[in-house]
């Protein structure tokens, strides 16, 4: 346990997508409820193509029970894919044992053979009426498959960056994310317990 616990000291995430679906400011709710909700200390770096809509970008955020000294990421823990552009450049980069999470419908995995976690969250924003709030949606199901930040501490980061006015549209985007990832984590697990017969 004291071992799980140190190596669970500091995590390296990129969130990366392209310019207009939010990606930045889901690496900002990743660092505030880091920072402000779990007391954690974190550093956010973002990165824009060059054309803000439409480019590549993505955030870097490190997550660190003790001071943080340099805030790019390395070695990213947890690679959260938005674009094929974005996974196409950072793949190569996660850890062998990282965390991988794609938008199902905008990222295809050809020739790569490691475990991911998908979720179609544009498509469920597009449901919600709002496809502007993917990135809440993916926050959602980032919190609930990585645990990297609590959920309160997620749930209030959301409603405190969003646009004043926004805010229970949002909350119910992180839940639909959340509740999505909670039920692949069970079912997961469900199949793992069959495997070993428990």
């Amino acid at each position: 346990m004291t071992k799980e616990k140190q190596e669970k000291r500091r995590q390296e995430i990129i969130v990366t997508g392209f310019g207009g679906q939010g990606i930045v400011l889901a690496g900002t709710i990743v660092g505030k409820a880091a920072a402000i909700g779990d007391h954690k200390q974190s550093t956010l770096v973002q990165s824009y193509g060059p054309e803000a809509r439409g480019g590549a970008c993505s955030a870097q955020v490190i997550i660190s029970d003790e001071t943080i000294h340099y805030p790019h990421v390395r070695d990213p823990d947890i690679l959260v894919c938005m674009s094929q552009a974005g996974f196409d450049k950072f793949i190569g980069q996660l850890k062998d044992e990282g965390t991988l999470l794609i938008d199902q419908d905008l990222v295809q995995l050809s020739g790569i053979e490691r475990d991911f976690f998908s979720i179609p969250a544009t498509r469920m924003a597009e449901e919600l009426g709002r496809k502007m709030m993917a990135n809440i949606i993916m926050f959602g199901f980032f919190t609930a498959v990585t645990g990297a930040v609590t959920v309160d501490a997620a749930r209030k980061a959301v409603t405190e960056s969003v646009p004043k006015g926004t805010e229970k549209m949002n909350e119910t985007a992180f839940n639909k994310g959340y509740d999505y990832g909670f039920a692949v984590l069970k079912g997961r697990q469900k199949k793992a317990k069959g495997k070993t017969g428990a």
